[in-house]
């Protein structure tokens, strides 16, 4: 054998080798891993996939972050938190990710921020709308984009207060959300209203509900008002038997939620007018950054964008802005640039807390209408986050732990 190419081999042989085990952003690109409940929870996730490959198709379009360009590496959860886990343990050793975000249910996010927080891995939620994700269980390493169940439900009881009703009815799917919802809901409202009385709880399993009999116990009730937190199939499945057994007629209704297009849209002709949600009109938003992301979300997916789009497009935006501002993808540099990080979304400018980790991304707030057989929200305004958030003596108290 010819001794010099026997050396050459070698050497190029140990070249390949190297470069195949060197890391992802040595060779010029940011992978962010993504884990979220695709299977189980397409309305949303379906459209909020499509805000992020259009945030990504955006950043690399500029020339990436940092000059790197950004690689987007998504997983399915099965909506099960073992498996959200296991798939993040994934993309954190296998896949080699720089950032790890996503989820979608709050028992999931949960489970991924104990994730991170054991890691030591930077992770930011997008859609897990439970107060313990930023508050009571909130940790170093995680951050959240979407208004959590106490500043939805601190938009809605102005609204709640305003119909002067005392007794309320209330039902929410059984698991982490529904049950941080109510809560912040009730101390809410009791707080502006103590007179009121809860005369009446249902809380099926998520996924599960016999809407018959549920609308039927609301009904047996006699409540003034009801607060709905039901969304996806089991809000659909209610407010058609609501509708069938006239629970909604001369009743007051407050839902977190139900003025999103995911959720609106499939109840159709069965769309109750006069609901009070939170929600996003798409259709009706006039401001220059709304109206530019409208138009090129329309462009590539020629459809309309959902609020699952705003929140898929606006997390990877954040997660380029706080690499460009740590100039790096390590995790304590970027836990540092998150905090009262600035970040331009759909919704205006937003910004991450340093207190407890949560954005000021707000909502907005308005009534359902069946517009000849279509659910539109009307009379709606954008309420900013910011203005609903506990104090930061209140935020210490609950992170006491962190």
């Amino acid at each position: 054998m010819n001794p010099m190419r026997h050396t050459f081999t070698a050497a190029a042989l140990a070249a390949l080798t190297t470069a195949a085990f060197v890391p992802a952003h040595a060779q010029g690109v940011i992978k962010i891993g993504e884990v979220n409940s695709y299977k189980a929870q397409p309305a949303f996730l379906e459209p909020y996939k499509k805000g992020m490959e259009l945030a990504v198709e955006e950043i690399n379009a500029k020339g990436g972050v940092n000059g790197k360009k950004i690689e987007l590496i998504t997983r399915d959860d099965n909506a099960n938190p073992g498996d959200a886990v296991r798939v993040a343990e994934e993309l954190v050793a296998r896949e080699k990710i720089d950032v790890l975000t996503g989820t979608f249910l709050s028992n999931t996010g949960l489970a991924v921020a104990d994730f991170a927080k054991q890691k030591k891995f930077f992770f930011l939620a997008g859609e897990p709308l439970t107060d313990k994700m930023t508050w009571q269980g909130g940790n170093e390493y995680t951050y959240r984009l979407r208004p959590g169940t106490y500043m939805q439900a601190a938009m809605l009881v102005p609204e709640a207060v305003k119909l002067k009703k005392k007794r309320w009815a209330i039902v929410y799917p059984n698991y982490e959300y529904g049950q941080s919802a109510v809560a912040a809901f009730k101390t809410l409202l009791k707080a502006a209203q103590p007179d009121v009385e809860f005369v009446a709880e249902q809380a099926p399993p998520l996924g599960k509900v016999d809407a018959g009999a549920v609308a039927q116990a609301l009904a047996d009730a006699k409540p003034d008002a009801i607060f709905n937190v039901l969304f996806g199939a089991d809000l659909s499945k209610f407010v058609r038997e609501g509708n069938t057994r006239g629970l909604f007629k001369d009743r007051a209704v407050v839902s977190v939620l139900t003025g999103e297009p995911e959720y609106l849209d499939p109840l159709k002709d069965e769309t109750p007018n006069g609901w009070i949600v939170t929600g996003y009109p798409w259709y009706g938003i006039q401001t220059p950054e709304h109206k530019a992301f409208f138009l090129a979300y329309h462009e590539k997916f020629k459809d309309y964008p959902r609020l699952g789009s705003v929140v898929g497009y606006s997390m990877i935006k954040s997660v380029a802005a706080g690499i460009a501002k740590a100039k790096s993808t390590e995790t304590p540099k970027l836990v540092e640039a998150f905090k009262g990080l600035q970040v331009d979304t759909p919704f205006g400018k937003i910004s991450y807390r340093a207190e407890d980790h949560q954005s000021t991304m707000g909502a907005f707030v308005g009534k359902t209408k069946n517009d000849n057989g279509k659910g539109v929200m009307v009379d709606y305004t954008y309420l900013d986050g910011a203005k609903f958030q506990p104090s930061a003596a209140d935020i210490k108290k609950s992170r006491a732990a962190d």
